[in-house]
């Protein structure tokens, strides 16, 4: 017999989500998150399995590690996923088709790390990291400004990386446009200095993200849905601001919207923290209340530690998500993605949806060395 909590969570979490021709079983994202187990870029029979575990074990939606677009300067690792090349698309056809017959839906994230690429790092040894001014995310010189044939590339670049998702049987794309990566670089006046039309105010500094999103909406079908990325906070800049009042986010979200933005993906470190003062309403509450979009909310979920401390050693026990399940059924957001709890456990989705949560197994640092 189930508990009230756990007719709770299955009446709030186990609803179908629909948007243009995706349709996910319930309300349980997979969080993208970065592992480097694909040698040469290429995605192999272990991450097929790694994603396939985590849809036999319930998850509706799963988005997946950020896969570099086909541009030069665009990763920083050989053991990230590419999202082109005939070896590595073939990769993720193999993904795609596994994940599918167990029951789950799947995007990939499309990925531009821009300046935070280290010089003469893998797997383009001899090329230059790019942003919107040459400057890395602390105010130091750092690689060089794109030129407007850069940002036709890199624009370019995203779009055949949308073409290639849907003709390889994907059900929608995610783009990166968080955490100081490139599309965030143009988004923050903190790293875009720039004085020509992709520079200055809110909406200038917009442009990038939505031409990109532009060209991969006119890359798809209608029925193929687009997904965004955000987030206020950049590596190493937890206290970032994109917005700092509604109303500016208000200005920051039109353009992307109008550019064919379907879902945003709204990215904090602790999804129970409020965003602006006098509202309880964390950033993907926000992002929803203002853009009119779905959104999806991510960050601890079902932990007591955020991500970044995983990297320092640190355990995450496992937490209720009450919490959650009461702005869930406020409809703050509509969907919730898992990270490292899915990682702990690929059955999260299956037991929380039970009401067996007393089952999962806490997420250890250790597991971040393996894919299991």
């Amino acid at each position: 017999m189930t508990d009230a909590p756990a007719r709770r969570s299955a009446d709030t979490l186990a609803r179908p989500f629909t948007v243009r021709g995706l349709t996910t079983r319930n309300r349980i994202a997979m969080a993208p998150m970065t592992r480097q187990f694909s040698p040469n870029g290429v995605p192999g029979q272990d991450v097929a399995d790694y994603y396939t575990r985590r849809a036999a074990g319930g998850v509706g939606l799963i988005i997946t590690e950020g896969t570099y677009i086909d541009h030069d300067s665009a990763g920083t690792s050989d053991r990230v996923p590419r999202f082109h090349g005939d070896d590595a698309l073939a990769g993720w056809a193999d993904v795609a088709d596994s994940v599918h017959r167990a029951g789950g839906a799947i995007i990939p994230q499309l990925w531009h790390v821009g300046v935070t690429r280290d010089e003469g790092a893998p797997p383009v040894t001899d090329a230059e990291p790019v942003g919107p001014s040459g400057i890395s995310l602390e105010g130091e010189p750092k690689g060089r400004a794109m030129t407007r044939k850069d940002l036709d590339d890199v624009i370019g670049a995203f779009a055949d990386g949308a073409a290639a998702a849907e003709r390889l049987g994907f059900d929608g794309i995610e783009l990166h446009g968080a955490h100081g990566y490139l599309i965030d670089q143009f988004l923050w006046a903190g790293s875009n200095r720039r004085t020509d039309v992709y520079g200055g105010d809110i909406v200038a500094r917009t442009r990038f993200a939505a031409e990109i999103v532009a060209a991969c909406r006119a890359a798809v079908s209608d029925a193929f849905p687009i997904f965004l990325r955000m987030s206020q906070w950049k590596g190493g800049q937890y206290d970032a601001k994109l917005a700092h009042s509604p109303a500016e986010l208000d200005i920051l979200l039109r353009p992307l919207v109008e550019a064919g933005v379907d879902v945003f993906h709204a990215s904090t470190r602790r999804y129970w923290l409020p965003e602006f003062d006098d509202s309880d309403l964390n950033f993907a509450g926000w992002v929803k209340k203002i853009s009119g979009r779905p959104t999806v909310t991510v960050g601890s979920v079902g932990l007591d530690g955020v991500f970044s401390e995983a990297f320092q050693g640190k355990d995450s026990g496992v937490t209720p998500i009450d919490e959650l399940l009461d702005r869930m059924e406020r409809d703050e957001f509509d969907m919730v993605a898992v990270g490292r709890a899915l990682i702990a456990d690929p059955e999260w989705p299956v037991k929380t949806l039970g009401g067996r949560t007393e089952g999962i197994t806490p997420f250890a640092a250790e597991m971040l060395k393996s894919l299991r």
